[in-house]
């Protein structure tokens, strides 16, 4: 019977109003130990289906900044008595409903969204977790091997990138992740060896087939920088394959990725500090300015901090209304603390 891994050392804990930064990581360090020894009846090559408890978020609170054409619509709060439930790192929309996810600890989370009447989001039905397998089949019991960041869907195969042990596979089928194996390593554009051990590649992206990338998957590191403080970040394959970088502000580190139905690119960036606790940004980059060599930047398009309903924001996707425009769902890596959240937040984007 496997147990659940200790979870990621760089952790986030959710401010805690009169509380001194010692007791926060005291309590914090108590809640991994719990986390790390909770047995689960999960077994490798299966999937074990998991009962999702939701609070609705209503409204965002604080004072987030939006820019024109952006509105929070709504959004989750998640939680189960499952114990490797948590550790949201990316999550990938097959459809306007159903999703795969990866989390941090090495799991597959599949599931389908469900909206009231309204058209909002109220709950997860369908969920289930499998370990994410080597390639001899087996699940592994250390955290530097199975520290999953990223996702992207590329017809049949789920493309994960994986940080500490940096390295971005496939696996195949997608219609049976719990005994999916992973492929050899994917060539990357620069070189593995600059890649910080907590700070590899957090977001992979498929860009539109109808675009200049051609549908290529473009790969983006969280807080691996060159000597000029760019990021490093890479198309790796098609007609442009090949390395560009990203230019970071402010402090926040990107944590995820989606290319919109336009052909622009957005990016979840998240900051963090003892002192003031969480944010959350969005970040939209002009898509054809993607191309090798380049170093791209663009708008900021909605920001938050600890004040409103975040919380460690690390997965993003798109999905397409009926309406025509393009909604923005995030979800955050609450790190199996007692002191975080697993959140899902919702926003649209006008046609």
């Amino acid at each position: 019977m496997p147990l659940a891994r200790v979870v990621d050392a760089a952790v986030v804990p959710r401010p805690v109003a009169g509380r001194r930064s010692g007791a926060i990581l005291l309590t914090l360090s108590v809640a991994l130990l719990l986390a790390s020894c909770t047995p689960s009846a999960l077994k490798p090559g299966e999937a074990l289906p998991i009962r999702i408890e939701s609070r609705a978020i209503a409204t965002l609170g604080g004072s987030p900044r939006l820019a024109e054409g952006v509105q929070f619509i709504g959004g989750l709060e998640l939680s189960s008595d499952e114990p490797l439930f948590g550790a949201f790192s990316s999550i990938r929309f097959l459809d306007d409903a159903r999703f795969v996810g990866v989390f941090d600890t090495g799991y597959w989370i599949e599931g389908r969204m469900e909206r009231g009447p309204d058209g909002m989001l109220s709950g997860v039905s369908d969920a289930r977790l499998a370990a994410m397998l080597d390639r001899d089949g087996r699940e592994s019991a250390s955290k530097y091997q199975v520290d999953a960041e990223s996702l992207a869907i590329v017809d049949n195969q789920a493309i994960v990138g994986f940080e500490q042990h940096h390295r971005v596979v496939a696996y195949t089928p997608l219609a049976s992740l719990a005994t999916a194996r992973p492929s050899p390593p994917l060539p990357l554009p620069f070189a593995v060896s600059r890649l910080r051990g907590n700070g590899g590649i957090e977001a992979l992206v498929v860009s539109p087939t109808d675009g200049p990338l051609a549908g290529a998957v473009v790969a983006i590191s969280e807080k691996s920088v060159d000597e000029d403080g760019n990021n490093f970040a890479g198309i790796l394959d098609g007609p442009l394959a090949g390395e560009f970088r990203v230019r970071p502000h402010d402090g926040f580190e990107i944590t995820d990725g989606v290319f919109l139905p336009s052909g622009e690119l957005v990016l979840l960036e998240r900051r963090f500090s003892i002192a003031s606790g969480v944010a959350m940004r969005l970040r939209r980059i002009d898509g054809a300015s993607i191309r090798p060599g380049a170093i791209v930047d663009g708008q900021v398009i909605f920001e938050a901090d600890n004040a409103s309903e975040i919380d460690n924001m690390e997965g993003i996707d798109a999905v397409v209304a009926d309406d025509g425009s393009t909604h923005l769902i995030a979800v955050s890596d609450d790190n199996h603390s007692i002191l975080q959240r697993t959140v899902m937040l919702e926003f649209r984007l006008e046609p």
